[in-house]
């Protein structure tokens, strides 16, 4: 039977949500229903400053693409940033010291990102590309690929970029779900299964990539609807239970998570229509 608290969903999922309700169903509620404040990240920050310089890079002309060049990008890029996002910089940084330290190590991602690769031999189609695609299901798949690059031969390459190290073979399932993910929607957007899916590891040089087929994108594609349908059930039933893990003591949730003796709030009113 649903519970008369069971909050409705729209038919909608990204990467990261479905990540979410994989590691945990309570933290998904808590991101996507309760959308409980998070405190802010200096790791994804400098995700997000190390995406914005490599995305500006290749706008520039290929010769320009140069260390030297992505490294002047750094400061700028960072100021654009601290600017937009200035109470999460004053909370992460309270001196211009932790700020530096910490441009720092963005820095040294740049600098292993030349060792992987050669910008100026590249001539990607998009970067930052938003997709938002609908499945025969009904089910809109949303999410942002990193890199978009087309062969003078029509091969599709998907690249991401990674801002920490890559994983043990045992924990790379989230990326690899995750890269799938982009694969199945662009596969159903453009109707043709890319050639590589890439993922690049900038805090350790390292490289994951995989060669999916068409059977291996339908296949992605039903583990989606499927996670997809476990969500539904569980908003309908009203019962978001926590999957404890050793990334729980990474979680800002744990106040009001019974694992740790709190208790969720009340979940928010199903919308009325007028």
């Amino acid at each position: 039977m649903d519970s008369p608290d069971a909050a409705p969903l729209v038919p909608a999922l990204s990467p990261s949500r479905a990540a979410d309700f994989l590691q945990c169903p309570l933290l998904f509620r808590f991101r996507t229903i309760d959308r409980l404040p998070e405190r802010p990240s200096a790791a994804a920050l400098k995700g997000t400053l190390v995406h914005a310089v490599l995305e500006r890079l290749f706008e520039l002309p290929a010769e320009t693409r140069t260390r030297r060049t992505a490294l002047s990008l750094l400061e700028p890029q960072w100021e654009r940033l601290r600017e937009s996002r200035a109470e999460t910089a004053a909370e992460l940084f309270p001196t211009e010291d932790d700020a530096a330290a910490w441009l720092a190590e963005a820095r040294r991602l740049l600098e292993r990102y030349f060792e992987m690769e050669r910008p100026e031999r590249l001539e990607p189609r998009d970067r930052e590309l938003r997709l938002d695609v609908t499945l025969e299901s009904g089910l809109r798949l949303r999410g942002y690929l990193d890199r978009l690059d087309v062969a003078p031969t029509g091969q599709i390459r998907i690249v991401d970029y990674k801002t920490g190290k890559s994983p043990h073979p045992r924990f790379e399932d989230k990326a690899r779900f995750q890269i799938f993910f982009y694969a199945v929607m662009l596969w159903r957007e453009l109707g043709e299964v890319p050639a590589r899916l890439q993922l690049m590891y900038l805090g350790d040089g390292g490289v994951r990539w995989y060669e999916p087929t068409e059977q291996e994108l339908r296949a992605a594609e039903s583990e989606i609807l499927a996670i997809w349908h476990d969500i539904e059930r569980t908003a309908r039933s009203g019962a978001w239970h926590p999957r404890p893990s050793k990334l729980c003591g990474w979680c800002d949730h744990q106040a009001v998570c019974p694992e740790f003796g709190g208790t969720p709030p009340p979940l928010p009113e199903p919308a009325r229509a007028d």
